[in-house]
């Protein structure tokens, strides 16, 4: 095999071991790696991509979400990786050459989020948002029926990892779940049942949880709108933890005001940040959450997308395929 030849520059904040495990994987390749993260920026909620001036005209390949308007300042570069899943500002058209591969940390969010997605249906069920509402108000009184995910029917838009994730810890505790995905013969972990977009409106009527984990696209803009909130039961809950431009958050405010709905649950709005103004803050069934669910608020997330990166290092060493590629 003939050697290979590039510069890696590694944003990631890595420990000396960590450092010591990427300098092994290029080891004896012929390709370069220059690390330029902060160990002191572990543990904190954003990472920060600083490539010195100096190195941008030979990187060959960038671990690191660096700003999209810089781009261009890399010419030699063939392979990007980020420790964010979303990609959506790398593979814009015009952001990157045709021929840069882009490489995201999908497998690093699924526990995060739907972790965060399953307490955030499980205190709507119970009406945990409007018992702290009472309790700010040092008010005492029964807000009656509460639900149970035991026997729910828990609809789970979007199959990836996150989804994933999140259907199995809802069949934990006795959900039957169902999800949805553009290729239905492809299974997922955690789902009893897998449907394609266009069954979406047969399924919405008898689904107790509808969670959306989906990209944005122009597929999945406004994929709950005012007309399928209205196919939705009156005790049913809606999360989101995907992108907030899946929901229409006129009609969702609507939806809620209107008693349509047992409560929303939102880590992802439209716009972000979420207006001051929007009717949604003080809509009490509504639990908002501002884009949290992910982010570095685990360790363990912090550790996979390091491994994520460390595994594509290899590849991109021995010119072999590369993981998680995004386009």
């Amino acid at each position: 095999m003939s050697e290979r030849h590039g510069l890696i520059v590694n944003c990631l904040p890595l420990t000396d071991k960590e450092r010591q495990a990427f300098c092994d994987a290029v080891a004896g390749t012929g390709i370069e790696q220059q690390f330029t993260g902060v160990s002191a920026q572990r543990g904190t909620m954003v990472w920060h991509a600083q490539v010195p001036d100096e190195l941008r005209a030979q990187a060959t390949a960038i671990i690191g979400n660096i700003a999209p308007e810089t781009c261009a300042d890399y010419p030699q570069l063939e392979w990007l990786q980020t420790w964010s899943a979303g990609v959506d500002r790398y593979v814009a058209p015009g952001v990157l050459a045709d021929n840069v591969r882009v490489t995201n940390a999908t497998g690093a969010y699924g526990q995060s989020v739907s972790e965060h997605l399953f307490a955030m249906m499980w205190a709507l069920m119970k009406n945990v948002p409007m018992y702290a509402r009472q309790q700010s108000e040092q008010r005492w009184h029964d807000l009656g029926s509460a639900l149970s995910p035991v026997g729910a029917r828990v609809l789970v838009i979007g199959t990836g990892d996150i989804g994933s994730h999140f259907a199995t810890l809802c069949k934990a505790v006795g959900a039957h779940t169902i999800g949805v995905r553009r290729n239905a013969s492809k299974p997922a972990a955690g789902i009893d049942e897998m449907h394609e977009f266009d069954e979406l409106d047969a399924l919405l009527p008898d689904a107790d949880v509808v969670a959306l984990i989906v990209p944005a696209a122009d597929d999945t803009y406004h994929l709950i709108d005012g007309r399928r909130l209205t196919m939705m039961k009156s005790t049913a809950i809606l999360l989101n933890a995907g992108r907030g431009t899946a929901i229409d958050p006129r009609a969702l405010a609507h939806a809620l005001s209107e008693d349509q709905l047992h409560g929303a649950g939102l880590d992802v709005t439209e716009p972000e940040p979420l207006p001051a103004d929007s009717p949604l803050w003080s809509e009490a069934h509504c639990l908002i959450t501002p884009h949290v669910a992910g982010g570095n608020h685990l360790a363990i997330t912090e550790q996979r997308i390091i491994d994520i990166a460390l595994r594509n290092v290899r590849h991109y060493a021995a010119g072999e395929p590369l993981e998680n590629v995004r386009h």
